[in-house]
């Protein structure tokens, strides 16, 4: 699902959208009554002209959420929303408010709760208020009230607010002779209304992908018989069954005295010249537009596709959950086919080159051995993923702003890798044999590799994620997104089908062994392929040093250098133990030793300054990231490009050295007058991660282009010179 993942903590200190929204949790009573409701609300106040959403955000948007911590037994109800206004943006519209809201809803208290005790009150919001730009803010509120019987209870000065607020919260109602129905693109509705008539009438939609926002809603007035004719969304959605939604009449209640708003759920039937839903046109591709509103915007040609933000606006706004057209299904095929691209990552691919040798020195083994190899293999790498998955929902459940690919932000586990890739190498080498407790390899030919075992398999797969962890491949990137943004159990399912991807292929050589038999025989040439793969693992050393110099400094990579002094030291000693000479054991034990000790300091927080210059020459056209740069570029109809990227990405590398700084992609950004801005993850930074969570990214790479009228366009996670220049050419 693609939405907004907000961790901002202090609004003071970190919400950049203090100037233009406060907020503060309230109560209707004084106090608290054991199994008893007692009414909470976040008020929203905004200043002049800006505004934050409804629970259906219109044409594109984001509905403000409430996150509850209560004390044990409390329960908090949803919210109960007040009639939104439509709000005109360019050709589009939104549903929201804007000066003062009060959001309510109802806590109810446990029959346990002991009078005189105290409860907390404690609620995360988190919104999205736009203007000419959208900024998504959030606070942390929270109010402590007293336990009391129910007799002593008071209202507080807020109780006229919310008394003034739940009027004008819609109730569920049935219109007299009311009935929906569909001819061509319109939406028709009819009921008797009262008998002062009805002056002005607009539905709000509690359903996305349904009705036009910002189309006109004809209103036809006979007596008591009133007629509502909307648009409806092209091409319908398929499950448009129903009339949901909000009826406000006449400016609603406290409007006027005829004002009202009612919920409405009524069935559509449909004229024999209208489509059945979807029919007449392609469907919107998932990878091509964000939302159902902002797919029909795109053909309307009011936006183009593959758009994730408001239209017109300077900061572009990520689609709200209940607006997107992504789903648990999409994700888990978005996952799925994402893990079985990861197997040709270059990081990951000499792992599992080794694998498949292990394959074909055990193929002469039975067939249900050779199924629990594969088995092995997956359990260790969906395992792995859903261990590394745990770890950063609960990191960002507790404020972190981290997304997929965090653990190559501390130095301390890339040196770790660098150790065992380097140990790896030797291995392969015959410094010393690793065989995970099976036992040494026999020299002859044929039988060069030693026989890890389904320990070994079960291993490998975990290495397997380990290496593959840094890497967003294509349908990754919107799963993942969608997957920390879900409840725990829907995000593990998600990262559990990413490890199933990945391991897939290597699991159905083991289901269909026969595939095997089209390898050559076990001979002299899996020792030298042995060898020979060797060196991509000390390739693969040579980039995470890279990557370590970029997050900290020469000085730690010589730290590291020596530790890899170390490690060799180990290798050789105890590959004269495994001779037959064991006494050097000690000595490889104090090699160790002497390996991890070198490298504790890495576990220091310091870090090179993230702001330091770009270094490249190829990058002397690019400056480092900053939002306030990018508002001023766009506030002036300036396209910007934005590349977020990490030195531990490999996809960002290829595609910044294959595709960014390609001599006509080069001369395209100049000529169209692109500000080219890189925002580089390679260390942690709460603000591109709050940036990634705006178009609903855990991730890098992302690349997003935003045109002259500040409209983003995402761009895939592989870069290729056409599409590059394909998208300028909208510009």
């Amino acid at each position: 699902m693609l939405t907004l993942a907000l961790g901002c903590g202090d609004v003071a200190a970190f919400d950049p959208s203090a100037d233009f929204v406060r907020a503060d949790l309230v109560a209707e009573q004084d106090g608290v009554s054991p199994g008893g409701v007692v009414w909470l609300g976040v008020r929203l106040r905004h200043a002049a002209h800006w505004h934050t959403y409804w629970t259906v955000p219109g044409d594109a948007g984001l509905a403000t959420r409430l996150q509850w911590s209560l004390d044990p037994g409390y329960r908090a109800g949803a919210i109960e929303w007040p009639v939104p206004e439509r709000l005109r943006v360019g050709d589009l519209a939104n549903y929201g408010y804007q000066g003062e809201v009060l959001l309510p809803v109802s806590v109810q208290a446990p029959a346990s709760a002991r009078i005189g005790a105290t409860a907390r009150m404690a609620v995360r919001a988190d919104w999205l208020v736009c203007n000419d730009i959208c900024i998504p803010g959030g606070a942390d509120l929270s109010l402590l009230l007293p336990v009391r019987a129910a007799t002593q209870l008071r209202p507080t000065p807020e109780a006229d607010v919310f008394a003034a607020t739940r009027r004008r919260v819609p109730t569920p109602a049935t219109l007299q002779n009311a009935r929906a129905s569909v001819d061509g693109s319109r939406v028709r509705l009819e009921f008797l209304g009262p008998k002062a008539g009805v002056h002005t009438l607009e539905f709000f939609p509690l359903e996305a992908g349904r009705i036009v926002a910002a189309a006109d809603q004809a209103l036809s007035v006979q007596g008591q018989g009133v007629r509502l004719e909307l648009q409806a969304q092209a091409p319908m959605a398929p499950d448009f069954s129903a009339l949901r939604g909000v009826l406000v009449a006449d400016g609603g209640p406290g409007a006027d005295e005829h004002g009202w708003a009612a919920k409405i759920d009524i069935a559509l039937s449909r004229s024999p010249a209208s489509p059945a839903p979807g029919a007449g046109k392609a469907p919107v591709s998932i990878g091509d537009v964000a939302s159902a509103p902002l797919a029909a915007a795109a053909e309307r040609g009011d936006v183009p596709a593959r758009t994730a933000a408001v239209p017109g606006t300077g900061l572009l706004a990520p689609v709200a959950p209940a607006a997107s057209g992504f789903s648990l299904a999409l994700a888990l095929v978005g996952a799925f086919v994402g893990g079985i691209i990861l197997n040709l990552m270059p990081c990951v691919f000499p792992v599992l080159s080794l694998k498949l040798i292990g394959l074909v020195q055990h193929r002469g083994e039975t067939h249900a051995r050779l199924r629990a190899h594969g088995a092995a293999f997956a359990v260790g790498v969906v395992l792995s993923f859903l261990a590394l998955a745990g770890l950063l929902i609960a990191l960002r459940a507790a404020g972190s702003q981290i997304g997929w690919g965090f653990q190559l932000q501390l130095p301390l586990f890339i040196a770790a890798l660098i150790g065992l890739f380097f140990l790896i190498g030797l291995n392969l080498l015959g410094a010393f044999e690793f065989t995970f407790g099976a036992g040494l390899a026999n020299s002859r030919a044929g039988q060069a590799l030693p026989d890890h075992g389904l320990h070994g398999s079960f291993a490998t797969g975990i290495l397997a994620a380990a290496v593959a962890s840094p890497c967003t491949a294509p349908f990754m990137g919107a799963a993942l997104g969608y997957a920390v943004t879900q409840s725990a159990p829907v995000a593990l399912a998600v990262f559990a089908m990413l490890g199933t991807g990945m391991a897939a292929p290597y699991l159905l050589l083991t289901l269909f062994p026969s595939w095997l038999q089209r390898l050559p025989r076990p001979g002299a040439w899996m020792e030298r392929l042995k060898q020979l793969m060797a060196f991509p693992m000390f390739l693969t050393c040579v980039w995470l040093f890279w990557v370590l110099g970029q997050q900290r400094d020469m000085d730690a990579v010589a730290w590291v250098l020596v530790a890899l002094v170390g490690l060799g030291l180990f290798a050789w000693a105890t590959g004269l133990a495994q001779r037959g000479a064991p006494a050097w054991r000690w000595l490889a034990g104090a090699a160790a030793l002497l390996a991890v000790l070198t490298v504790v300091p890495l576990a220091r927080s310091g870090t090179r300054d993230s702001a330091a210059p770009l270094a490249s020459a190829a990058d002397t056209e690019w400056s480092n990231w900053s939002q306030d740069v990018q508002r001023a570029a766009l506030a002036q109809g300036t396209p910007v490009f934005v590349d977020f990227t990490a030195a531990w990405c490999i996809t960002c590398q290829a595609n910044k050295r294959l595709v960014l700084h390609d001599d006509r992609v080069a001369d395209a950004f100049r000529q169209h007058g692109v500000v080219l801005m890189r925002a580089d993850w390679t260390r942690r930074d709460e603000g591109i991660a709050r940036e990634l969570a705006r178009f609903a990214r855990s991730g890098v790479p992302l690349y997003v282009l935003y045109d002259r009228r500040g409209i983003a366009h995402l761009l895939p996670e592989i870069l290729s010179t056409k599409v590059v220049l394909d998208e300028l050419a909208t510009i």
